[in-house]
């Protein structure tokens, strides 16, 4: 099987639905694609899906999609790096197209960073890792560690991205992480600026995403042995998994805004808001197995009892039509409860870990049902279906070739379907979690490759009777095997190149799992025998 592999990731299942996702989806990165020149430097970078621009938001989670593709994904963060102010604050976006046509025909560098929005610094850290997990490139990675440090302590210093009292980071009050205020009628149209007017709180998705980026920071520390650096980020990220739990969990999921300052929007039910970070929670690793498995709920009892064609809501109820300032937001557009392959994406990973892996693989199939039929994939659809526009939304234009929901989807199927989960860079720790048994699949072939490293990693598996046989190709990799079995089944035995090895069943809610550990060198074969476990009355 592995003779002429190359070095193109994909899967072999003989089922469309599986077998034309990646391939379809990087047609859509690929749309997305854009090269520039600034102070005669090459850079390339991917747009954002409703305008000619580089976002490091947007590009840092298309890289779960972008890295198996694309050779340069280093030279648009190093340009972000080389623009970070010495206070540490990265820029949100940089372009050099004419974004609001026809009045601006002007083609200057333009960079922004919208005050209003504390997210930034954590995905300027999680793109970093990403680009040298598929590049490996240890000396490019610690030439940028000041400007990735320094980035986080502004976050923890500077007054308006963090709350002394709460020990968490605040922001204006917004949806969710998008990137307008509410203003309660006093600015004419959508609010970016921070005033003396801002009403202050705690969005629950910055410090999410800052506790992985504080983890992030701290596994690079101890991988370059700077054990005194790696201790102190390690520690900021459990106290802020502590505070935030403290103050965002409501009990049946995280609470969009807790404010700081005092208001009230009439018409908005805040205790009833379900916005679009919680599935991100999960994946980032501040919410336990049974907070995952609260928030996963919620979303199928509301999937039950909506109208809307998906689940993948931005929030849900939305706020009131235009209380953000523009008459466009109505219920169910852009972020305020439009649905958005992007949530889609991360509940579907979400769910693979959690014990829901039919689910998983239903939100899947389902995206690739609508992408089969038009061939076209949006940043968000109305409840009823219908696509963005450029009309119906605050952006200048809604791209038919989404990159970063899509690019979402693709991080579910490689990282929660597939179950080839990187731990470190360049596939040398690995866990492995093939749940091809999830969507009825008894044999698949796939591989996962880095293209601006060339390094990979492949696995055959195949399900016949009361055996499960995998064959691993490596260059060198610790893998932990965690692999799904048949419902009310569990392993009798494991052999790794005909050898016992040591395993254990476990349940992850009702799905069994057998773990066990393995280096491998090249191709080695592993042979898991099942034994039908009694089924409770």
């Amino acid at each position: 099987m592995f003779a002429q592999m190359g070095e193109q990731t994909f899967v072999k299942t003989g089922r469309p639905e599986f077998d034309q996702l990646i391939p379809k989806i990087r047609s859509f990165l690929e749309k997305n694609a854009l090269d520039i020149v600034i102070d005669g430097k090459k850079i390339r970078g991917y747009r954002t899906p409703d305008t000619k621009s580089f976002w490091i938001r947007d590009y840092s989670d298309m890289l779960r999609g972008l890295m198996y593709f694309e050779s340069d994904i280093k030279s648009l963060i190093e340009h972000f790096a080389e623009t970070q102010a010495q206070n540490g604050r990265i820029f949100d976006y940089v372009t050099v197209f004419p974004e609001k046509l026809p009045c601006e025909r002007e083609n200057w560098t333009k960079y922004v960073r919208v005050p209003v929005e504390a997210d930034v610094e954590y995905r300027f850290v999680k793109a970093c890792f990403l680009a040298w997990q598929a590049c490996g490139d240890d000396r490019w990675l610690m030439k940028l560690l000041p400007s990735l440090d320094k980035a986080l302590q502004y976050i923890l210093s500077h007054p308006w991205r963090w709350d002394k009292k709460l020990k968490l980071v605040k922001r204006a009050y917004t949806i969710d992480s998008w990137d307008f205020a509410y203003t309660g009628g006093s600015h004419d149209w959508l609010q970016f600026q921070i005033t003396d007017d801002t009403y202050w709180g705690i969005m629950h998705g910055d410090n999410s995403g800052y506790y992985e980026a504080f983890r992030l920071l701290a596994l690079v520390y101890a991988y370059f042995n700077n054990r005194s650096r790696a201790e102190f980020w390690e520690k900021q990220a459990e106290e802020l998994k502590v505070q935030m739990n403290k103050t965002c969990w409501n009990g049946r999921f995280y609470t969009h805004f807790v404010k700081i300052t005092p208001v009230e929007i009439p018409g908005v039910d805040e205790a009833e808001q379900l916005s679009l970070s919680n599935p991100m929670a999960i994946n980032r690793g501040i919410a336990s197995h049974k907070q995952a498995i609260s928030i996963i709920q919620e979303y199928l009892e509301r999937k039950k009892n909506s109208q809307a064609f998906a689940e993948w809501f931005s929030i849900d109820p939305p706020f009131p039509d235009g209380v953000f300032g523009d008459e466009k937001l109505i219920g169910g557009a852009y972020v305020n409860g439009g649905i958005m392959p992007l949530v889609g994406g991360e509940l579907a990973k979400a769910a693979f870990d959690h014990g829901y892996e039919a689910y998983g693989v239903d939100i899947l199939n389902h995206y690739y049902k609508m992408i089969a039929e038009t061939g076209k994939t949006y940043l968000w659809y109305f409840p009823d279906g219908t696509p963005s526009s450029a009309e119906s939304s605050t952006s200048p234009e809604a791209s038919p070739s989404d990159a970063w929901g899509s690019s979402a989807m693709l991080y579910a199927m490689l990282e929660g379907l597939v179950g080839i989960e990187d731990r470190l860079s360049l596939f040398q720790n690995v866990q492995l979690s093939p749940r091809w048994v999830a969507a009825e699949v008894d044999e698949a072939e796939v591989q996962v490759a880095y293209k601006c490293s060339g390094e990979k990693i492949a696995y055959s598996f195949q399900h016949v009777g009361d055996q499960i046989c995998l064959d691993v190709l490596s260059s060198q990799s610790e893998i932990l095997f965690h692999v799904l079995l048949p419902r009310d089944f569990k392993a009798e035995s494991v052999k790794v190149e005909g050898k016992d090895a040591e395993f254990q069943n476990r349940l992850v809610e009702k799905s069994p799992y057998v773990n066990f550990s393995a280096e491998v060198f090249g191709d080695v074969s592993v042979k898991i025998q099942l034994n039908k476990t009694r089924r409770n009355p």
